[in-house]
Formats: structure tokens, C-alpha cells, sequence
């Protein structure tokens, strides 16, 4: 085969490798290079992949990259989506969480025929890639996976697909399942001794009419700046360890020493808590994450008032944020578009912007840019190893 001298430069927001020229390639690595039929000739930048899975599984799309690689990418996705809005800013090192992190995580189980196959799915596409190993999920997590199938197969009725939730909590791993249904003594027994065997804080089912724990020896919670929060089944929870306290880090280099703060799109109170010497208002649209918080908050004696408030249909009015001496904002994929226009109206002296989609955290820039913002800085954080997906937090300081 002759090469020709095209040299990856980038990998584009998919995970392809792309060319100066333009040329794109799957599964290439910036400093790969391209023969002439398109072959990819492995660069200082490729890794050998080291799960057996990939690429056929979607829980990963880059382990064919390095960690510079990785970074690379998300600082590159980053830079292009503000560059779409006429932005640009200091871009500090992404913070990486390391290999078998994931506490928090969503896989598919299906019975076909006496075969149970449990795991994610192929990308673009509903096929159940069943693991055999993982080198992203918890350890602990991912050690419930064969029991799991024992339980599953003995449960599930046929062709009947289920979602399975994981997550790690202070009491231990929690699982639940929606699309289930385990009635009758043999199940309930089936169930309990499936989780006292495996050392569960709590096993939950949801036939459709929201979870049901079906164990729990104990109240089960997660502990955020210090404080044991309730945890609904089935919550947001940041999805390593790692990625959670480059986040906080983040926003208290934001916010510095306020003293009153508003924590909109608060969830379980992963900001509400980190501010232990402020006074706190919290705003969640969630019923369940909200009144977690709020019982977490009374009975630590944190200053904190609860607010249950859609900010998409109810944003915080200008005035009421002027206010607050600071505002931290982590909205989900959508952005916060009604939100962050009335940030633009307020005084606000800063804003801490957590965002885990590049796109939407640009357009919600430009407009605060707009009003007189400056958007002082940005640190990635790749919590969700190997992916494309990208999360971030920057700091926005009133100008004037």
C-alpha cells in the first residue's frame, strides 16, 4: 500500500479522525495517518483498545485515543462551539476521571430465548451488547452483573426488555429496574435473598407507576460536602467521583467567599452543599431531588431554603437575583435559555456555569456575554471516560 501524507489533525465531535483536507476516518487518532485506500497507519497518539467490546458496544467511543488524545478532544469541542458564538476564553487542562469510575449508570437487559444479555447498547442501535468486561464502570458495579442475569432470567418473562439502573451510594450499590413486574412469594424471596447475598443498600422495581424499594435495610443516601442526602431511586448523580470534585472545585474558585448564593437547577445539592458558610437558595424542578435536599438541609442546620420551581416555564426573575452575591447554574443538555436571559438583566457580580453540553453552555454564554459578562475562564471535565461526551465549568464576572 503507498501512503500518502495525510496526517489526522483533529477528531471531530462524532469521533472520527479528521484530515487537513478533510478526509474522515473512524476510529484514527490525531498523528494516525491515512494510506491512499483509506487504511488507518496507527500514530504516537493511538492506543491499542483495552476492552474486548469496542467498538461494537456504545457505552465508548474513544479508546482508540490516548489520554492527550481524549483531552485534546474535549478542549476541541469546546473551543469550536464557543468559536460558533464569537467567544473565546482561557481553556484550562480537562480534569480526567481515570478507568472503572463510574458510580452512576443505565444498561439494557433482554431475554431471548434461555439467553440473557445485559448491558449497553450498540451505537445507533437497539442491540444489547452483553459484558463480559467493562473498563468504565465501578468495580462493585460491574461485579453485579452475573448475578444479576441469574436473577433476571428467572424473572423476566420472554422477549421482555428491561432498564436496569446502577449507582453507588454510601450504604452500597443500588439498583433499580423499570419495565418489570415480580409478583407473587417466589419472586419477593427471590429478590431478598438476591440482595442481602450481594450486600445491596437497596433494590427497587418501577412497573410504571414510579420506583417501588423492594429492599432497603437502611434509608440510603449519598453524601454531598459532607452531608448524607437522602437519594430518591433512580436520581442524578455526577458520574465519578472524580469528575463531581473537579466540579465543585470549580464552581467554589467561581463563587469565592459570597456569602448569600442562589444554586439553580440544584438537584440533590451537589453546589447547594459545597458552600457551607453561605446562605443558600436552591431551585429544582424535580420533586423528589428537591425535598431530599431540603431534609438534608434541616437536618444538618445548613442556611439553605428549598424552592420546588420549573426554571424552563418559572426562571428566577432579574430582580430576585440581584439579590444573591453569586449564582451557580447546572442545567441539564438543554442549557438554560429563559434562565440565563434574566441572568442577563440582573447585577449578579458572578456566575459559575456548569454545563455538560458544549452547544447549549455557548449560546447561554453569548447572551450573557452580551449583557456585559465576561466569561473569565473554563475548565473541562471528562467524567465520562472514552466518550464524546463533554462537561464543563466556567466562571462569568459582571463587567461595570
Amino acid at each position: 500500500m503507498s501512503v500518502i501524507e495525510d496526517e489526522i489533525i483533529r477528531v471531530a465531535a462524532r469521533g472520527d479522525g479528521v484530515t487537513a483536507d478533510g478526509r474522515h476516518a473512524a476510529f484514527a487518532a490525531p498523528g494516525d495517518r491515512l494510506t491512499v485506500e483509506g487504511a488507518v497507519i496507527p500514530g504516537p497518539h493511538h492506543r491499542q483498545p483495552p476492552c474486548r467490546h469496542f467498538p461494537e458496544c456504545g457505552g465508548c467511543q474513544l479508546q482508540h485515543l490516548d489520554d492527550a488524545a481524549w483531552a485534546g478532544f474535549i478542549t476541541d469541542r469546546i473551543t469550536a462551539a464557543l468559536a460558533a458564538h464569537g467567544l473565546n476564553t482561557e481553556i484550562r487542562p480537562p480534569a480526567l476521571s481515570p478507568d472503572r469510575t463510574r458510580r452512576r449508570a443505565t444498561l439494557h437487559a433482554e431475554l431471548r430465548g434461555r439467553q440473557l444479555r445485559l448491558g449497553f447498547t450498540e451505537p445507533g442501535s437497539h442491540k444489547i451488547v452483553d459484558l463480559q468486561e467493562c473498563w468504565i464502570l465501578d468495580p462493585a458495579l460491574f461485579a453485579l452483573l452475573n448475578p444479576l442475569r441469574g436473577l433476571l432470567t428467572a424473572l423476566l418473562p420472554g422477549a421482555r426488555r428491561v432498564n436496569v439502573h446502577l449507582a453507588m451510594t454510601d450504604q452500597g450499590p443500588d439498583i433499580l429496574i423499570d419495565g418489570m413486574e415480580a409478583e407473587g412469594l417466589a419472586a419477593a424471596e427471590a429478590i431478598t435473598a438476591f440482595a442481602a447475598r450481594n450486600r445491596l443498600a437497596r433494590f427497587s422495581l418501577d412497573e410504571g407507576f414510579g420506583p417501588t424499594a423492594r429492599w432497603e435495610p437502611d434509608p440510603v443516601t449519598v453524601t454531598l460536602g459532607g452531608i448524607a442526602v437522602p437519594f430518591p431511586s433512580g436520581s442524578f448523580l455526577q458520574a465519578t467521583p472524580e469528575g463531581e470534585a473537579a466540579l465543585v472545585a470549580a464552581a467554589r474558585e467561581a463563587v469565592g467567599g459570597a456569602g448569600t448564593v442562589a444554586d439553580l437547577f440544584a438537584g440533590l445539592g451537589t453546589f447547594t452543599f459545597a458552600f457551607p458558610d453561605a446562605r443558600v437558595y436552591a431551585a429544582e424542578a424535580a420533586r423528589d431531588p428537591i425535598f431530599a435536599l431540603k431534609a438534608a438541609a434541616g437536618g444538618a442546620r445548613r442556611q439553605v431554603f428549598a424552592d420546588h420551581r420549573d426554571l424552563f416555564r418559572r426562571p428566577v426573575p432579574a430582580a430576585d437575583l440581584n439579590n444573591f452575591a453569586a449564582v451557580v447554574l447546572d442545567p441539564p443538555r438543554a442549557g438554560a435559555r429563559e434562565q440565563a436571559a434574566e441572568l442577563a438583566g440582573s447585577g449578579v457580580p458572578v456566575i459559575a456555569y456548569i454545563s455538560c453540553n458544549p452547544s447549549t453552555f455557548a449560546r447561554d454564554a453569548e447572551t450573557l456575554s452580551q449583557a456585559g459578562y465576561s466569561l473569565d475562564w473554563i475548565q473541562p471535565v471528562g467524567q465520562f471516560r472514552w466518550s464524546i461526551h463533554v462537561e464543563l465549568a466556567a466562571k462569568f464576572s459582571r463587567q461595570g
